[in-house]
């Protein structure tokens, strides 16, 4: 499945400031929709190294309107891109289908929220915040401990009432990892798809991929992106968190009929 990123936001890393107000991101949603994205991932607060945090009513102002949106004009699934228990608890409310946290549901009450609605969580893992994440983190084994948190986390969210059938997991690429880290995160997908879980990639035009293409700036990261988000489905990765949903999607479907 393809997860189309939808950043309403000013300062996002690649499409931060595109789709602030309803019309553009109306044109975006109706983009992804014809090229046949599975899932629209709206974000109201960027998470990139060294983004400022938002306050609360402002993220609440900027994704509620565009969860409405997709909800009373679209047929898709939608997911919420948010570890604010409040902006869960609203958009809940509204009708989305996954809740994408990158604390992996541990800011206060976000746990009792998701377990009560019956939605989809994705769990990821990271290593401090977007202040501090990227400022020379640290594992005496990146793989074994993405693995340790997750599972941690899976049996936490079971204990509180969320099945097993409404949770993915999200290893965090670029969260607190070099690029060491994350080609070797990316080497061993098979370790967290073995978990029993699926599992999610989300990959498009980061930072590893520029540094992998010897610098690349992220609007030319587009190929190495739908090549990674591909390759990673060849290790049992099911659903792809894109920026470039019309090239993810042929690149599957070529893949699909040709393999």
């Amino acid at each position: 499945m393809v997860m189309g990123i939808l950043n309403v936001t000013p300062d996002s890393f690649s499409d931060g400031g595109l789709y602030q107000d309803l019309t553009a991101a109306r044109q975006q949603i109706e983009k992804m929709v014809e090229a046949g994205v599975d899932i629209i991932d709206v974000g109201g607060e960027s998470t990139r190294p060294g983004a400022h945090k938002v306050g609360l009513q402002q993220e609440l102002d900027r994704v509620l309107p565009v969860v409405e949106l997709i909800r009373t004009e679209f047929s898709v699934a939608v997911s919420l891109d948010s570890y604010k228990t409040e902006v869960m608890r609203e958009s809940i409310a509204l009708g989305v289908d996954l809740i994408n946290d990158v604390n992996a549901l541990r800011s206060p009450g976000a746990l009792e929220v998701v377990a009560d609605s019956g939605v989809g969580v994705c769990l990821m893992h990271k290593k401090g915040d977007s202040q501090t994440m990227q400022q020379a983190p640290h594992y005496e084994d990146v793989v074994a401990e993405v693995k340790q948190f997750l599972s941690e986390r899976v049996e936490v969210c079971q204990k509180a009432g969320i099945k097993s059938d409404r949770i993915l997991l999200d290893p965090g690429f670029g969260f607190g990892k070099n690029l060491s880290h994350n080609v070797k995160l990316f080497h061993h997908l098979q370790d967290f798809v073995s978990l029993g879980y699926p599992v999610l990639a989300g990959v498009s035009r980061k930072r590893m991929i520029g540094e992998l293409l010897g610098g690349l700036a992220t609007e030319e990261r587009v190929v190495g992106s739908v090549v990674a988000a591909l390759l990673s489905t060849l290790k049992g990765v099911k659903l792809l968190r894109v920026h470039d949903v019309p090239e993810t999607v042929q690149a599957i479907k070529i893949a699909q009929s040709l393999m």
